[in-house]
């Protein structure tokens, strides 16, 4: 099978760098900057270090100057040579540009020596060949981001949804609270083993502690709520692409019902079709 080659080029600030970042996530090679002159032999290079089915973005453009010289004859060389060649070209209206560009305070690369919009201009009139023989012209005028980062999964045939990885984590809020926790839920309202001498030396990774704070009916009703909750959460989350997601249960020290809780909402978490981490980060403080 021949290995697949993306050229990602067109106009600075109409979102080479977002496309780019969506092909990397999604297991692409992605090289940017590169001159066109090296790219047969980067190409060669690749074939000898990289699998082959990995695929290959190279992100190309005015940031190099004379990187349009002799590219006919590169892109026909590769060809040539077997690779499924696309090339995606990226624009947006000159109001958007110059307002992007404004926002973020970058210098555009044709404009150093002249105005933004003339720079616009002259790097729209270069790269008027590339946009002539690209497979397909995307105009971000009116894309935000995330419809960026999905227009770019339909392109290469993958699904929107990707991959969420959900952090479940057990604390004892005497230490404070986990820095990285998305959601935090306080488990202090159940009954404590610690004040039951049989169990204080146990932690929640003790079936037989578990088992105890399990039974309360307060823990039963308060664990079907949070299956509801989280799996709500989850849809929503992956919707709008949110790739990790930190569940933290605290109670007072970390070692028993926290413990108990994520435990148990590792075992039986309401979707499956997520990547589940554990730490217990208070268990071993005594």
């Amino acid at each position: 099978m021949s290995r697949r080659l993306l050229i990602i080029t067109g106009l600075s600030g109409s979102g080479k760098s977002t496309a780019a970042r969506a092909l990397e996530d999604q297991g692409f090679f992605v090289v940017d900057n590169l001159p066109l002159v090296m790219l047969s032999d980067f190409m060669q290079r690749a074939a000898e270090s990289l699998s082959s089915d990995s695929a290959i973005a190279v992100v190309v453009d005015v940031r190099n100057r004379g990187f349009l010289t002799n590219y006919k004859e590169i892109f026909a060389q590769l060809k040539r040579e077997g690779y499924r060649l696309d090339i995606l070209f990226f624009e947006a209206s000159d109001p958007v540009l110059q307002r992007r560009f404004s926002e973020t305070r970058r210098l555009h690369p044709l404009a150093v020596a002249e105005t933004l919009q003339s720079g616009i201009a002259r790097e729209r009139q270069q790269l008027h060949v590339l946009r002539e023989i690209a497979t397909r012209i995307v105009d971000s005028s009116n894309l935000n981001s995330r419809q960026l980062h999905d227009l770019m999964l339909d392109f290469i045939g993958e699904k929107h949804q990707s991959m969420l990885i959900v952090n479940l984590e057990s604390f004892g809020y005497r230490f404070g609270l986990p820095p990285a926790a998305d959601l935090v839920f306080d488990v202090r309202f159940l009954q404590n083993p610690y004040y039951i001498d049989a169990l204080r030396p146990l932690t929640g990774l003790v079936p037989k502690l578990q088992e105890y704070v399990l039974s309360q009916p307060s823990c039963c009703e308060f664990r079907n709520r949070l299956d509801s909750f989280l799996g709500f959460l989850i849809h929503h989350y992956r919707i709008e692409g949110k790739s990790y997601l930190t569940v933290a249960i605290g109670c007072t020290g970390g070692r028993h019902r926290s413990v108990t809780i994520v435990e148990d909402l590792y075992r039986s978490f309401p979707d499956q079709e997520v990547l589940l981490r554990v730490n217990h980060r208070d268990v071993d403080k005594g």
